[in-house]
């Protein structure tokens, strides 16, 4: 009777392991009489006590993970004021990870260690040395959802979409001009500032874009890596031979708003609509005449400076632009390489071409402004406009008599050259 309430006990209140230790326990102090009503008594009041130490040990485990959850609170809120406190030392930026630390820490340095395996380009970040990678690879994973067109960064992706939205976040605070990507608004602000910090080692001509110096100095090295596969022709720019290649195309991207014409060049466009606007930005500061182009301005000045940088290696003639050379050494080679599509007459250049097919289609595309009459050719407008403002800017060295066209000045001086007969 007595054992078997001992073993109940037992059962419901310790493991099998206790059980054990406290039966050795008291065979070794007891003896023969572990199972007398005496013992049994003393027995029950040990596992009373027993069970109390128990309970508050369990009171305490219960506690014990509040305790652990608010240290591990407090030590994650030290980690987040420590995560403030990385801080470069050479320019006090700071970084949230001691990672990001490290890497901008090597543009101070200089420091490339990821290196290009197919062309031994360096870089300081591991992620820019892949994207350059793709280079070589030719792998373009970023494709716009819009038009299909794929790119190999994300950034570049991005900029192009921005050709669909018609977005342009970033605005010049000089003039309001909006660019949709900031390297478009650095390089348009260097025109407000005259700021040109790319410059040629060889000449000490600067530039206000990289990509620009580099075409520049393949003037002095004759490099031309570009070449027009339909006819062969080298050019030291990507972008002067895909306008090249338009010739070959007949492409024309590029149309006037106001009357349809179309043209293969956006500087060709942009000068085309100063006809219907009449702006001529260009002013030349001896004698006030303006011009719609910058490069019009520099061939007329060379009339005031009598300065005249091309000369045919052949006869010694001379020219102030470089087309009009091009135009008379066909005159040694006897080429005349542009041809009307109409009648196939050809022509030693492509502007006596273009005022040639102008018979055949019947366009006069240069108007007056003053009277609305219309003309085939800029040359003969301009001649025209002379007679509006009296303007005469061809002079006879021989007489001092002057002339609206420079035509004219050359009948002029056979006066003076052909012999009188007696």
């Amino acid at each position: 009777m007595y054992t078997s309430t001992i073993m109940t006990l037992k059962e419901e209140n310790c493991s099998p392991m206790e059980i054990k230790e406290e039966e050795e326990f008291d065979s070794r102090e007891y003896g023969d009489f572990a199972s007398s009503p005496t013992r049994h008594s003393q027995r029950i009041q040990a596992n009373k006590s027993g069970n109390s130490e128990e309970k508050r040990n369990k009171e305490r485990r219960q506690k014990r993970p509040q305790c652990r959850k608010t240290s591990y609170q407090e030590s994650h809120q030290r980690l987040d004021t420590r995560k403030e406190q990385h801080e470069c030392s050479q320019c006090f930026k700071t970084f949230a990870r001691r990672s990001d630390l490290a890497i901008h820490q090597q543009i101070h340095t200089g420091e490339k260690p990821h290196q290009c395996s197919t062309c031994g380009r360096a870089f300081s970040v591991m992620s820019t040395l892949k994207t350059h990678q793709r280079i070589h690879t030719g792998e373009k994973p970023h494709q716009c959802s819009t038009c299909g067109k794929a790119f190999s960064q994300m950034s570049t992706l991005k900029t192009h979409q921005r050709i669909h939205t018609g977005e342009k976040p970033h605005q010049c605070s000089t003039c309001g001009k909006a660019f949709s990507n900031k390297t478009q608004l650095k390089t348009h602000q260097r025109i407000h500032t005259g700021e040109k910090p790319h410059q040629c080692s060889t000449c000490g001509k600067a530039f206000t874009q990289i990509s620009n110096l580099k075409t520049h100095q393949k003037i002095h090295t004759g490099e031309k890596p570009h070449q027009c596969s339909t006819c062969g022709k080298a050019f030291s720019s990507m972008s002067d031979l895909k306008k090249h290649q338009r010739i070959h195309s007949g492409e024309k991207p590029y149309q006037c708003s106001q009357c349809g014409k179309a043209f293969s060049r956006m500087s060709a466009l942009k000068t085309h609509q100063r006809i219907h606007t009449g702006g001529k930005p260009h002013q030349c500061s001896q004698c006030g005449k303006n011009f719609n182009y910058i490069s019009h301005l520099k061939i007329h000045q060379r009339i005031h400076t009598g300065e005249m940088p091309y000369q045919c290696p052949q006869c010694g003639k001379a020219f102030n632009v470089i087309s009009n050379l091009k135009a008379h050494q066909r005159i040694h080679t006897g080429e005349r390489p542009y041809q009307c599509s109409h009648c196939r007459k050809i022509f030693t250049t492509t502007n006596h071409l273009k005022r040639h097919e102008r018979i055949h289609t019947g366009e006069k595309a240069y108007q007056c402004t003053t009277c609305g009459k219309s003309f085939w050719s800029t040359s003969d407008l301009i001649s025209h406009q002379m007679t509006h403002t009296g303007e005469k800017p061809y002079q006879c060295s021989e007489c001092g008599k002057a002339f609206n066209h420079i035509s004219n000045l050359k009948r002029h001086k056979r006066i003076h050259t052909t012999d009188v007969l007696p």
